[in-house]
């Protein structure tokens, strides 16, 4: 699938992630580490889930599926990087910022509302992790963990990229744009809301 150039221009998070949360992350490893895993995992499982219950939307089965594999990928990647360390996986957390974008998402109404909103809340999941990725990258001490997270950085970019094409695909570019800018605001409210810990991705 071809990224438009709008596509592009409409992905910008409102509020940008306090410095402070990468000085806690780096020394929180273990638990930023388990915590990516499960997001890894959770991104891959949701795929899945969209795959299945979408089963008639030719285009989304065809780019998701490879997206499922590339997800597991990177759990087994961060995993790896975890035994490498010495470091366990431990439990997994309670995502206090995806619950929260959930709630935002219109219930009942039809199929293709809820799609859209989906889709979205998944390409907002998306930037969110490439912004706190590029943060990684650039402000840790530990140089390897920097180059592992730059490459996860790159992943996230073309992946928030394809669920908001793939909404504008359905949905066309006006609905997609307009409930788009609905969700950037609602988020910025929530990482307001949210006290700063190194031990999330989110």
């Amino acid at each position: 699938m071809e990224l438009s150039t709008d596509t592009k221009n409409i992905l910008g998070l409102q509020l940008p992630t306090d410095p402070r949360w990468v000085d806690l992350a780096a020394i929180s490893i273990e638990a930023i580490l388990t915590d990516h895993a499960y997001c890894e995992q959770k991104a891959a499982l949701t795929c899945i889930s969209y795959i299945q219950r979408y089963s008639d939307r030719v285009e989304l089965v065809k780019e998701l599926a490879p997206i499922v594999t590339e997800e597991w990928g990177h759990f087994r990647l961060v995993l790896q990087e975890l035994h490498k360390r010495g470091l366990q996986l431990g439990k997994q957390r309670k995502d206090l910022y995806v619950n929260a974008l959930i709630a935002f998402q219109k219930k009942g109404g039809d199929e293709p509302t809820r799609l859209l909103d989906q889709l979205l809340m998944m390409a907002l999941v998306e930037a969110r992790s490439c912004e706190r990725f590029k943060r990684l990258s650039e402000g840790l001490s530990d140089d390897y963990l920097k180059k592992f997270y730059r490459r996860f950085m790159e992943s996230e970019a073309g992946h928030y990229t394809l669920f908001i094409d793939l909404a504008t695909l359905y949905f066309g570019k006006e609905k997609t744009l307009g409930r788009w800018s609905e969700w950037l605001a609602y988020e910025k409210e929530v990482m307001e809301s949210m006290e700063i810990r190194g031990d999330r991705i989110h």
